[in-house]
C-alpha cells in the first residue's frame, strides 16, 4: 500500500475518510457524531459538523431509538452512520441492530439493502470500569447479517471506512478503540478503499503466527519486536474484518509457522480470540507443532483501579509470554 510519505494519526485518518465520504454521497447522514467523545481527538471531527451542518442529527440519549431510526433510514434509501459512543451503550440498542437491521438484510437474501454503519468504542479505555469498558463485538459476531470491521491503524481505518460507507449494502458494526486514536502511521492520499474480507500480513515471520484484532495489532507488533530479540520470528496477521472473515490468509500463515496465538480485547469465554482459535484448529490441526494459545480478557468485570485494569488487559507482554510457550 503506497502511502505517499505522509503520516496521520488514526483520528485524523478517520476524519479524513468521513469528510471525503460525506462529500461523495449526499445520502450519508450522521446520527450522533461525537466519534471521539471527550478525548483530545475530538478536534479532528468537530469541523465536520460545521462543514456539513444539514447532515448531522443531534438525537436525545436513546440508543434503541436512534439505532432503529438508522436501520429504517437505510432501508428507505439513505446511508446512515449511527454513533453509539461507548460500546456498552450498544446493549440498549441490541433489539434494533440484532433483531431488525441484521434480519432485514439476511432474511431477504440481500434484496433489502440496509447500509447502516453503527460506530462504537470498544474495550479497556482507562478508568472506564465495569460499565464503560465492554467489548461487545463477540456478541455481534453471533448475529448473522452483520458485518464487523476492526481497523488497527490509520491507513486501515481510512480504507475500510470508505468501503463500508460507499460500497456496502448490509449493516456494519465499526468497532473502534480510544487507545488507537493517537496511533500514527502512513496513510495514502486520495480516495482509496479496502474491501471487506481481506486480511493482511502486517509482519512476516516463520516461527509463530500472532493473529491480532484491532487494538491488539500494535501490541502484537511490539511483542514481535521483543520476540525477535530472543530469536523468535513472529508473523503478525490482522483479519481486519470478522465478518466477512478471510480465513484462508489466517490458515496459510499457521500452516507456514506451525504455531499460533490469537489475541483480542474480548473476554476469554466465547470471545473473538477463542473463536478464531477454534476455526484455525478445526482446519489445520495437523499442521500445529505445539498447543495453541489465546490472549484475552479474564472473565471478570473490568476494574476501575489502574493496577487492576492493567492486570486484566491483554498486553504485548502477555502476547510475548504466550508466544514463548508455544515456541518452547
Amino acid at each position: 500500500m503506497e502511502a505517499g510519505g505522509r503520516e496521520l494519526t488514526f483520528a485524523e485518518a478517520m476524519a479524513e475518510a468521513l469528510r471525503a465520504c460525506l462529500a461523495a454521497d449526499e445520502r450519508l447522514v450522521v446520527i450522533g457524531g461525537g466519534f471521539a467523545g471527550l478525548t483530545p481527538a475530538a478536534r479532528y471531527f468537530a469541523p465536520l459538523l460545521a462543514e456539513f451542518p444539514d447532515r448531522f442529527l443531534a438525537p436525545p440519549i436513546a440508543e434503541l431509538g436512534i439505532a432503529g431510526i438508522g436501520a429504517g433510514a437505510a432501508m428507505a434509501g439513505l446511508r446512515p452512520i449511527v454513533d453509539l459512543g461507548t460500546g456498552s451503550f450498544a446493549f440498549e440498542a441490541f433489539p434494533a441492530i440484532v433483531n431488525e437491521a441484521a434480519i432485514a438484510y439476511y432474511t431477504s437474501n440481500g434484496q433489502t439493502a440496509v447500509p447502516v454503519l453503527y460506530h462504537l468504542h470498544s474495550g479497556i479505555r482507562g478508568a472506564g470500569a465495569a460499565q464503560h469498558s465492554h467489548a461487545p463485538h463477540a456478541l455481534f459476531w453471533q448475529t448473522p447479517g452483520l458485518q464487523i470491521m476492526l481497523p488497527s491503524a490509520p491507513a486501515e481505518v481510512k480504507g475500510l471506512l470508505r468501503w463500508a460507507l460507499l460500497r456496502s449494502r448490509n449493516p456494519t458494526i465499526f468497532v473502534n478503540h480510544y487507545r488507537l486514536f493517537a496511533e500514527r502511521g502512513p496513510v495514502p492520499e486520495g480516495d482509496y478503499e479496502i474491501p471487506f474480507g481481506q486480511a493482511r500480513v502486517v509482519r512476516p515471520g516463520r516461527d509463530v503466527t500472532l493473529i491480532a484484532c484491532g487494538v491488539m495489532v500494535p501490541r502484537a507488533l511490539a511483542a514481535a519486536e521483543t520476540l525477535a530479540g530472543e530469536g523468535i520470528d513472529a508473523e503478525v496477521v490482522d483479519p481486519r474484518t470478522l465478518v466477512p472473515l478471510d480465513l484462508d490468509t489466517l490458515l496459510a500463515s499457521v500452516r507456514k509457522t506451525g504455531r499460533v496465538v490469537t489475541a483480542d480485547e474480548t473476554p476469554r469465554s466465547c470471545g473473538v480470540a477463542g473463536e478464531l482459535l477454534a476455526r484455525v484448529c478445526e482446519a489445520v490441526w495437523d499442521a500445529l507443532k505445539a498447543p495453541p494459545r489465546r490472549v484475552a480478557i479474564p472473565d471478570v468485570p473490568i476494574p476501575f483501579a489502574a493496577s487492576q485494569e492493567e492486570y486484566v488487559t491483554p498486553t504485548a507482554a502477555r502476547l510475548v509470554e504466550a508466544a514463548r510457550a508455544v515456541c518452547r
